[in-house]
């Protein structure tokens, strides 16, 4: 790869994974993805994170431009240890043999679980508010505990007034593009929203607590890099990122649901169809999504705004079906806030289905706000009057909640 320019003396000299569709093993990325690592050209050449082992090979060709080829890199600064930003620490160790390695204090402790090889690493612990020297630059530490991971940490500098934030305020995003400003906005909006509800969602208290401290310090920053996707550049795009990640931890839910459904023999997928009737003579945005032919990643990006979520399944073996015991599964533990549901369902002989949807909405923390409505084998015009009505009566409680 070839390293980009973003300041005077500061590269872009990660790698774009043009193929990337399954992001960690839970999340897709239909974009593709980016892992950014930066370097800063200073009296102690400093390297902000690395990439995913994978992509080594661009990583070195890119320091090589960058640094000319018997450059030296002095520093190396590990924001966060998830392999797809630290997956080549040892062989950018092996290869430049840094002065000093700096990290977080539970940067360490994840270092050296990944590392067995480290106990002759020079690592050197920062914690929050420590800062050195590089030359004319200063780095400062921030610890973002739990942004996502233990170990995250943001590292400023202010002369340039430019932050590396680690898993922060990105997207999955794969381009030739490298700045926020130069692609389309509604398209980078909804691709950053869907990496914050597949991944920073459950930490949206401490993302809260996060943005209040960073106000609190009144730093300068006209440059936000995070490590996937795209940088924001000027006041105004990084205020823009900050702000949508307030609003994405305030999860203020819009006039939407979002009905969620298997099916057998058709039978429950018709009654998700007079829900999502009832629904829309409330006035109410639907999302009718099977799991057959949506990811659970993909709901969870539709259900993060919504204010409903209703869940369906035939009753199978005295339970549900796989595919929604998965993706009920996946939104628990995302931790979701703010939502009224419901459940329904059909049955041939024993019908526990609607009781374990339910005792699953419950446990996502979604508030019940009618009974769950069941039919044995097909529904007929008193089952679809049911349905219609247990969506008009989910509508009711949207526009009540969110008039309150």
């Amino acid at each position: 790869m070839k390293p980009v320019e973003i300041k005077k003396d500061i590269f872009w000299v990660g790698a774009v994974d043009w193929n990337s569709r399954d992001f960690h093993g839970y999340s897709l990325s239909p974009r593709g993805t980016t892992y950014n690592a930066f370097l800063v050209k200073d009296e102690k050449n400093t390297l902000f994170d690395t990439v995913k082992a994978d992509f080594t090979p661009e990583l070195l060709c890119a320091l090589a431009q960058a640094l000319g080829e018997n450059g030296t890199l002095h520093y190396l600064v590990v924001n966060h240890l998830e392999p797809d930003h630290a997956g080549c620490l040892d062989c950018i160790i092996d290869r430049y043999h840094p002065e000093k390695i700096f990290c977080s204090p539970m940067g360490e402790k994840a270092l050296r679980s990944y590392y067995h090889n480290s106990q002759d690493w020079p690592i050197e612990v920062v914690p929050s508010g420590a800062s050195i020297s590089i030359g004319k630059r200063t780095v400062q530490f921030i610890e973002t505990r739990m942004l996502h991971w233990p170990d995250n940490m943001v590292s400023y500098i202010p002369e340039d007034k430019i932050a590396f934030s680690s898993d922060a305020f990105g997207q999955n995003w794969a381009s030739t593009e490298r700045f926020c400003d130069e692609v389309d906005r509604a398209a980078l909006h909804s691709a950053m929203a869907d990496y914050y509800a597949n991944i920073v969602l459950p930490y949206s208290p401490v993302v809260l607590k996060t943005l209040d401290a960073l106000a609190g310090m009144n730093l300068d920053i006209d440059m936000l890099c995070p490590d996937h996707g795209l940088i924001w550049r000027g006041k105004d795009e990084v205020a823009y990122a900050l702000n949508c990640y307030r609003e994405f931890a305030l999860q203020k839910p819009r006039k939407k649901a979002v009905i969620v459904y298997d099916t057998m023999w058709h039978s429950t997928e018709k009654m998700a169809r007079a829900i999502c009737d009832g629904l829309a003579d409330e006035g109410i945005s639907v999302r009718i999504m099977s799991v057959k032919h949506n990811h659970h990643s993909a709901v969870m990006r539709e259900l993060f705004d919504a204010a409903a979520l209703i869940v369906g399944s035939p009753t199978h073996n005295n339970g549900i079906l796989p595919l929604v015991a998965d993706v009920l599964t996946y939104i628990k533990g995302l931790r979701p806030q703010n939502k009224v549901g419901a459940a329904f369902g059909s049955f041939g002989w024993s019908g526990e289905c609607v009781k374990i949807l339910t005792e699953h909405l419950e446990t996502i923390g979604v508030e019940i706000v009618h009974p769950a409505v069941k039919v044995k084998n097909k529904p007929g015009h008193d089952t679809y009057q049911a349905c219609f009505e247990l969506g008009k009566a989910v509508g009711q409680a949207i526009n009540a909640k969110l008039s309150a």
